[in-house]
């Protein structure tokens, strides 16, 4: 990428070659060592496991991170939750994208349509008759394909259908038209994710399972392709033997929620994931005791995770405001422009307050990606 027309500390928080101390805060920093690990552990995960890898690209929202993981790290897709956000992906060059969600509203069909139509293989979910319809009649008028999977609402109680009868009429429906094809069930429960009890998120993954297996029984004679996975549980998801393809996001990035907890290595057959991703920020005020307050609050970090984390540090982070970062520092250790590397609560929004990644190896920035699709939310 060009930078010329960048100006650090206006438009771009660094350049290429600038010491950490040189970055201008608050932004996002990628750990580039511990990504590449990351990325590298869930392909051997994948390799190991017989599934297939379609990571969700909400979470970063970057054509770097989504190029990167197809190039390196196993995928041979990714995921998108809206009809925007895959446009960004399928311009710079993303072939096959399968959108994670409904897509109903007649303008938006169309945009997903000629998506399509300019040779990227697109998928989306569905559970609605009309829609499925309407998704057929605009690409049959484009002259293309949409696959689809049906959303079976496995416990998230949110989109989908739990009705086989419901679920075998949408089926047959959509085997009768010409423009669209069923392909399997999206089948994710979300809820499971953040089960912070090892024992509860296990067995709530066993419930969650035993319900996609029956449907998974039920429509055998389909041979429906079984999507789903959040990196929450992704090894005891997976060990259930019912998913053909995962959509795991955070663990390239990991975030303070998400290293919270505990996998079994038993299965998963690897270490932890590490935390990539980083808010860095600055020491801009000490002078009440024992506090200082940095240059991240709200407008830099998402909190409904909770609250960020202080990497590799004895301070905590206590509260924010808009602008503010409130430091508990009992010692009194830190100065007026020490930086500090914040681990978000919830990385998927904490990238969408940001335009750029800045790449990191040791304290050397090695490289910019933008956040490509940062705010297509539409």
């Amino acid at each position: 990428m060009n930078f010329d027309d960048y100006e650090v500390g206006f438009n771009i928080p660094a350049k290429i070659g600038m010491n950490v101390n040189e970055i201008q805060t608050p932004c996002l920093v990628i750990d580039y060592n511990k990504f590449e690990k990351n990325i590298l552990k869930m392909k051997e995960f994948v390799l190991n496991n017989n599934v297939k890898l379609r990571p969700h690209a909400k979470m970063h929202k970057s054509f770097n991170v989504a190029d990167f993981q197809i190039k390196f790290g196993g995928a041979h897709g990714i995921c998108c939750q809206k009809v925007s956000e895959a446009e960004v992906f399928a311009r710079q060059g993303i072939q096959d994208i399968l959108i994670t969600n409904q897509v109903t509203d007649l303008f938006k069909i169309n945009r997903l349509t000629s998506i399509s139509s300019n040779g990227i293989k697109l998928s989306c979910c569905v559970d609605d008759e009309e829609n499925i319809i309407n998704i057929n009649k605009s690409a049959k008028e484009k002259n293309t394909q949409i696959d689809l999977y049906i959303e079976f609402d496995c416990g998230a109680n949110r989109c989908g259908i739990q009705s086989f009868n419901e679920i075998e009429k949408l089926i047959l429906l959509i085997n009768k038209l010409s423009s669209v094809n069923f392909v399997g069930f999206q089948a994710y429960n979300g809820s499971i994710q953040h089960i912070e009890d090892f024992n509860k998120r296990k067995e709530a993954v066993k419930k969650t399972c035993i319900k996609i297996n029956k449907l998974k029984d039920k429509f055998n004679n389909f041979s429906p392709i079984i999507t789903g996975v959040g990196t929450g549980c992704f090894d005891l998801e997976v060990n259930e033997n019912v998913y053909d393809e995962i959509q795991v996001g955070s663990y390239a990035f990991m975030d303070a929620h998400y290293s919270s907890l505990k996998h079994d290595n038993k299965i998963n057959n690897t270490n932890d994931f590490e935390n990539s991703l980083f808010v860095l920020s600055s020491v801009m005020s000490n002078v009440i005791d024992k506090q200082a307050v940095v240059d991240a609050g709200l407008k830099s970090i998402a909190v409904d995770s909770g609250l960020p984390k202080v990497f590799a540090s004895n301070v905590d982070y206590l509260k924010c405001s808009d602008e503010h970062g409130i430091i508990n520092d009992p010692e009194n250790s830190l100065n007026i422009n020490d930086k500090l590397f914040l681990i978000p609560g919830h990385c998927d929004p904490t990238c969408n307050l940001h335009d750029w990644y800045v790449v990191m190896k040791n304290d050397t920035v090695i490289d910019i990606w933008p956040v490509s699709a940062r705010g297509y939310s539409y």
